[in-house]
């Protein structure tokens, strides 16, 4: 299906977790990544290039359209535009990715490193997904979980 899909990173704290999201969402086809809260950007307020997020971008935060907004106000908008909000997180709601299929331009929102989305963010989301953790570890790295979810809608 070639439904849009954007990416919302909030509160993502690391240069090299935004630069390989950047990557991934140019290699998986993303239309546009929403940057907000305190996650860097690929240019600073100077227009001066961040060095740790171009290293690991790889030339990507040149080629995927990108905003910043220091709350994530684009959700409301994405929604009366008629877009499936869904956010990346362990949830009691959250259902497995794998049973998520793309119907609809959708935002998919993923959040801080080790705090995940807040429960104002989660509230706002239509809808919850989680990759299931075998091992002891809670979760995987944003970047790394980023690229899972967009590979398995965009196959």
């Amino acid at each position: 299906m070639d439904a849009l899909v954007s990416v919302l990173l909030h509160n993502v704290r690391s240069a090299h977790n935004v630069g390989s999201i950047f990557r991934t969402a140019d290699a998986a086809g993303v239309s546009r990544i929403y940057l907000s809260g305190y996650t860097p950007t690929p240019t600073d307020r100077f227009e001066r290039v961040q060095k740790d997020i171009a290293k690991t971008a790889l030339g990507a935060e040149k080629t995927v359209p990108w905003e910043y907004h220091k709350t994530p106000k684009m959700i409301a908008s994405l929604k009366r535009l008629g877009w499936n909000i869904v956010g990346v997180e362990q949830d009691g709601r959250s259902r497995d990715y794998r049973s998520y299929s793309l119907k609809q331009p959708t935002l998919f929102i993923f959040g801080n490193e080790v705090k995940g989305l807040s429960r104002s963010l989660r509230n706002s989301c239509d809808e919850l997904i989680a990759i299931p953790m075998r091992g002891k570890k809670e979760s995987l790295n944003v970047s790394v979980a980023a690229g899972i979810i967009l590979f398995s809608v965009l196959e």
